[in-house]
């Protein structure tokens, strides 16, 4: 099955792979000062969101990844990932580091992290709400969890439109299809990393970065004092200056 996703733009392939609460039109900020600084943008739908429907059978999100890119005859590219897409994007540059040009990663999720007091109360109260059938409590959760003190009315009704919708999908799945695991190391990746972290996020995931610029060989951290959990939504127009002069320096060196 390939993946829901657009294309657009000409040069350098940046493919965009969202986070957990959202969908691939998290994105819209960023695609067309992209496309405007000479980049060929591709951005997809994971599985379970956005227009792809979810899994009947056994997948992995990765592969997913690399399958479109082969079908779009992207052999490399810098991957740009936010939350639990980091993860996605971490385990597709550990497998195939010589696919990567370069990595950004938005207050990403590792698979290698234990959760804190914080992220397991979140996924707790997320689990009740659910399993009460109240996915709008479940979804209002969300936007204010993964939502800075910067981010306007509109971006925080895109993450409730994004969220309810993946809610949805997942809920009337009718069965749940366990995803393939692969063990990957870290170390294995090569591309320059970006890791951005939020003052106001949860410290889950200013902690994970910390690790992951001590544990990748070529990778820096910053941190947002202004921003929570998804900054590319929150501020576009300090975000994306951010990621342009990242990956104009990453292609530079290659």
């Amino acid at each position: 099955m390939t993946l829901t996703h657009d294309v657009a733009g000409k040069g350098p392939a940046v493919v965009l792979v969202h986070a957990t609460a959202c969908d691939r039109r998290m994105w819209d900020p960023q695609v067309p000062a992209l496309v405007d600084a000479g980049y060929r943008v591709l951005r997809c739908d994971l599985r379970g969101f956005g227009r792809t429907p979810m899994p009947d059978r056994p997948y992995n999100n990765a592969q997913d990844v690399a399958d479109l890119m082969d079908e779009l005859g992207a052999e490399q590219a810098a991957l740009v990932a936010a939350s639990g897409g980091g993860r996605v994007a971490l385990e597709f540059a550990a497998r195939w580091p010589r696919r990567v040009t370069a990595l950004v990663l938005l207050s990403t999720a590792w698979a290698g992290h234990e959760a804190g007091a914080e992220l397991r109360e979140f996924g707790r109260r997320e689990d009740e709400l659910i399993e009460a059938g109240d996915l709008a409590g479940a979804t209002e959760l969300n936007v204010r969890t993964c939502l800075g003190p910067q981010a306007d009315d509109a971006a925080r009704e895109k993450v409730r439109v994004m969220q309810r919708n993946a809610f949805e999908v997942q809920v009337a799945a009718s069965e749940e299809v366990e995803p393939i695991r692969v063990e990957t190391e870290v170390t294995e990746i090569t591309a320059p990393c970006l890791l951005v972290s939020g003052h106001h996020d949860l410290a889950d995931f200013r902690q994970i970065a910390a690790r992951l610029a001590d544990r990748l060989a070529h990778a820096r951290h910053l941190e947002l004092d202004w921003a929570g959990h998804l900054p590319s939504l929150e501020r576009p127009d300090l975000v994306n200056p951010l990621l342009i002069g990242f990956l104009h320096g990453a292609h530079a060196t290659i």
